[in-house]
């Protein structure tokens, strides 16, 4: 027998353990340690709070500080009380039942060993649940969508805020139990160990009924969790991806949910009886129930569903899915707000005709000539002005200028990358570097004589040419700018070049954090890594630092619950530069709603529920954020706004010019035109043969992605702002339908489909490009372009509706071999299977009427359409023929490389073309007039 006891109260010895003076060794170095490891976390915790507080979110922060702590704190306590009391309940009882005196369970340490185990465990788990935060508030806050589901008749909240939170507590639950059960069947075996693990022994001791008791507890509060999670299994068969269809199948509902329902009553009775069997060693009826478990497992949650599979649905596979489809298809338009989109059935007419182009004035001075592309080019080449600008992006918009008709522009900010800075100091970089500076805009459809854009606002400072005020040019917070920078110092602030002297300002805003005392130059010292802010003699009292400036992080920072668009826009209101971001809410897990993913730059995200449901304005100036709610029908929205009463604004603040410039957002429509391309048919037998499924025209080898144009829709008075898409049948290459998401007033939201009839080709943009690929003057001059070291680009096709008709426009652009400045230099306008070119828009449209062919054919009947001046004193058809002709010529010339005839062909054609112009300008001016005029 070992004899326990202190030797000494003062001396602090316990047999076999370290002194108090050794111990006091130990942990001292470990608190240091402990102390020095905690400080950089703290000082991020201390700067993160002063950013939030300095734009007044400071409630936001607390507010998603303290219920990760609060709910760390619960899971700890929790699981540390359930395991400690389990382990050494066990210990108690083991030593109570079995006493060998060697026992390892008589040594001191093993209340030590069990509480540190269990505070270890515990920790786990609390560190587990902290990320579960969201979460739980969202339960604890959770709003009704007052729409049920098919199956269980249960509101699709449930599914959204209880259901996820309902299987976590069992998930936690069911590791807290198993870890005590295993932990008490470990401390049992020990007690009969002798000193050593010795399974002979272990077997000559039988368990006593205490120890039996509590093994059977803990076993029976396992199963009936095991049968619980068997319970909420039965929801997630609504969630299925094994049937014609996603959500819960006939074999599903006929088969598994039979199965779950067994297996969780029998579980459920095991998890009561195991207790009194324990005790009694009456396992007979226990027995029997973990053989209705086993056999419920391997027959009727494996081999039944697949017999019902084979022989039940696949012979019948329609009658017996029919309605699950119908299912399917209803949940999945209601969750991505396809239930409201309004389909119109149009023919579109063969051609395009003057009263088409009449009727549509505001389409056609807003057809869009420049592709982001070329014209992103052209920003770089024409106003970087310097190495250290640069434009990230092109955005799209449209202003009224000219009263309630909207220009579609295109514009940039132009913003600051240090990295391109020819001296990196630390001054240069964060005190006189620390702004981007103005925008560049030019309208969608004007060109210079050279192909070049017509800028509305260029240069530096900006210089406009409309009535547009920018009193805010500088860019502290944009797409590029992930460093910080410090304003307000004694050094004068860079902002654009000048001659031989730069010129310079002082940040005069509001935005940005103090640095207005020594403690918080030391805590960004610390966070930043730079002893430069701590003993630089530039900072005063009114300094600031600027740091979370790219826009996309710092909404991310104050929303991160929230899915942001992936192209925020740059717009000019009150005289300032806004960033509009659309932001989302999302969740997979609505009922038979079909999933998809969305790339973003943290990844692919998978939904089957979204809802833009917020706009977001950043300041570019003083970086202030702003979330106004602009879909307050959204259940979601409305629970993460009584979670942060203080982050979100009401619908009605939203200002009036944010009003003028919202947009459909591009992500939610790409995911919406997707999920439409199938579920546009509510028929559930063809929506099961998939007899008319769409998919999208490509566009240089990939999906050509959705545009914004201005037009009028069918049926409406004026024209408006939308961003649309093409479809055409899956493996064809005709146009079936357009989808439209409209942007402008109280329409803004509205998805309108515009569906071809079957029976009729209506041609796509893909054979579009067919016919300009084989349209001879066409070929015959890129190639001539081509062998003169020239790169021929060919811009986006558009398909431009005009009511019942739909015009074809594709931009074409020229870069020189030695030049990285593309020039339009064509474009290319088709109807009606007809295509022409030109360089002036008004030549072309003057082209795809036909005028020349109509002239022909009424030669003898006006003087309009004669001239003593043509050979041979014959009509204008016989200029045309003879044009015709000499076109041919030089096709010929060029295949035999003869460039001399080559050349000797093209001069006659131009004098023959100078001529065909001279002859008809009456007839342009009488029947187009001015209006076409749009690219002088």
């Amino acid at each position: 027998m070992m004899n326990y006891r202190n030797e000494d109260r003062t001396g602090s010895r316990w047999p076999g353990g370290p002194s108090l003076n050794m111990g006091c060794g130990v942990v001292l170095p470990i608190v240091i340690l402990a102390v020095i490891l905690g400080f950089v976390p703290f000082v991020r915790f201390y700067t993160d709070f002063i950013w939030y507080d300095a734009l007044d979110y400071a409630a936001v922060f607390w507010k998603k500080f303290w219920p990760q702590w609060l709910l760390f704190g619960f899971v700890f306590i929790f699981s540390l009380g359930i395991i400690r009391f389990s382990l050494m309940r066990a210990r108690k009882t083991a030593l109570e039942a079995v006493v060998f005196f060697d026992s390892p369970l008589n040594l001191p340490r093993v209340k030590m060993l069990i509480n540190a185990f269990a505070l270890v465990v515990a920790i786990a788990l609390a560190f587990g649940a902290k990320d579960q935060w969201a979460m739980v508030l969202r339960f604890l806050n959770r709003m009704p969508f007052d729409t049920k589901d098919a199956i269980f008749n249960k509101d699709i909240g449930f599914y959204i805020f209880q259901y996820p939170f309902y299987r976590y507590a069992q998930s936690l639950l069911f590791k807290v139990f198993l870890i005590s059960l295993i932990g008490t069947a470990f401390i049992f075996f020990i007690a009969r160990a002798q000193g050593r693990v010795d399974m002979e022994s272990y077997r000559q001791i039988p368990l006593s009924a205490r120890e039996r008791l509590q093994l059977g507890i803990l076993a029976g509060i396992l199963m009936l969790l095991l049968s619980l999670g068997y319970w909420l299994d039965r929801y997630e068969l609504l969630f299925s991806p094994q049937g014609v269809v996603y959500g819960a199948g006939y074999t599903d509902l006929h088969a598994r949910l039979l199965a779950l329902n067994v297996l969780a009553t029998a579980v459920a009775v095991i998890g009561l009886f195991l207790p009194i069997a324990a005790r009694r060693k009456s396992w007979k009826f226990i027995a029997v129930l973990i053989g209705v478990w086993i056999v419920g497992t391997i027959g009727l949650r494996g081999i039944y569903p697949g017999v019902i599979q084979r022989y039940v649905v696949e012979p019948n596979e329609f009658q017996r899915e029919s309605p699950y489809i119908r299912h399917n298809i209803l949940a999945t338009q209601r969750a991505y707000g396809l239930d409201d989109v309004v389909v119109r059935h149009i023919t579109p007419k063969d051609g395009v005709t003057v009263e088409d182009f009449n009727k549509n004035i505001e389409t056609i001075e807003n057809i869009r000539l420049w592709d982001y592309g070329p014209l992103l080019r052209s920003y770089k080449q024409l106003q970087e002005i310097r190495t250290y600008y640069e434009f990230p992006d092109i955005d799209i918009d449209r202003y009224y200028l000219q009263g309630e008709v909207p220009r579609q522009v295109m514009l940039a900010a132009r913003e600051l990358d240090v990295r391109q800075l020819q001296n990196p100091t630390w001054v240069n970089m964060h005190l006189e570097f620390t702004h981007g500076y103005g925008i560049v805009m030019n309208p969608v459809n004007e060109v210079t004589p050279t192909g070049l854009p017509v800028f509305y606002v260029q240069d530096l400072p900006p210089r406009t040419t409309i009535p547009l005020s920018i009193e805010y040019p500088q860019i502290y917070y944009g797409e590029m700018t992930d460093y910080y920078v410090l304003v307000k110092t004694t050094v004068q602030e860079f902002d654009y070049p000048a001659g031989d002297e730069n010129v310079r300002s002082t940040y005069e805003g509001s935005g940005g954090v103090p640095v207005n005392s020594l403690l918080r130059r030391l805590a960004f010292s610390v966070r930043f890594g730079d002893t430069q802010i701590l003993f630089t003699d530039v900072i005063t009292s009114e300094s600031r630092i600027m740091y979370y400036r790219n826009i996309l992080e710092r909404a991310k920072r104050i929303a991160p619950f929230l899915l942001f668009d992936q192209d925020p826009y740059l717009t000019v209101m009150g005289g300032r530069l806004v960033w509009v971001m659309d932001a989302y809410t999302i969740t997979d897990r609505y009922p038979y709603s079909q999933p998809t993913l969305l790339s973003t730059k943290a990844g692919k995200m998978r939904f089957n529920y979204i809802r833009n449901s917020v706009k977001v304005l950043v300041d570019a100036y003083d970086g202030n954020v702003e979330f106004y709610i602009s879909d307050p029908e959204d259940p979601l929205i409305l629970s993460w706004n009584k979670i942060f009463p203080d982050l979100f604004k009401p619908l009605e603040e939203m200002p009036s010019e944010l009003i003028l410039h919202r947009r459909y957002p591009m992500d939610l429509f790409q995911v919406q035109a997707q999920i439409f391309a199938v579920y546009h048919m509510t028929d559930p037998n063809t929506f099961y043969n998939r007899e008319d499924v769409w998919s999208f025209p490509t566009h240089g080898g990939s999906l050509a992605s959705p545009y914004y144009i201005v037009t009028k829709l069918r049926e409406e008075e004026r024209a408006e702002y939308v961003l649309v898409t093409p479809y055409l049948p899956t493996g064809k290459n005709n146009m079936i339908a357009w989808l439209a998401g409209r942007c402008d007033g109280d329409a803004y939201g509205q998805l309108v489909a515009y569906v071809f009839p079957k029976q009729k080709l209506i041609y796509g943009p893909q054979q579009i490009e067919a016919l300009i690929n084989q349209h001879p003057e066409i070929s015959a001059q890129v190639s001539l372009w081509g062998q003169r070291g020239s790169d021929v680009i060919f811009g986006r096709l558009l398909v431009i509706p005009l009511d019942d008709a739909i015009l074809y426009v594709q931009p074409l652009y020229l870069r020189a071999e030695n030049s990285d400045l593309p020039e339009l230099k064509r474009i290319i306008l088709a109807a009606g299977g007809r295509v022409v070119w030109g360089e002036r828009f008004d030549d072309v449209i003057s082209d795809l009427f036909g005028i020349v062919d109509e002239r022909e054919t009424k030669a003898a009947e006006s003087p309009l359409y004669k001239s003593e001046d043509l050979p041979e004193g014959g009509t204008l058809g016989e200029l045309v023929r003879r044009a015709r002709e000499t076109y041919n010529e030089a096709e010929e010339a060029l295949q035999r490389g003869d460039w001399a005839g080559y050349g000797e062909a093209l001069k006659r054609l131009e004098g023959y073309l100078q001529h065909l112009d001279d002859l008809t300008r009456p007839l342009h001016e009488e029947e187009i007039g001015d209006e076409y005029n749009l690219i002088d």
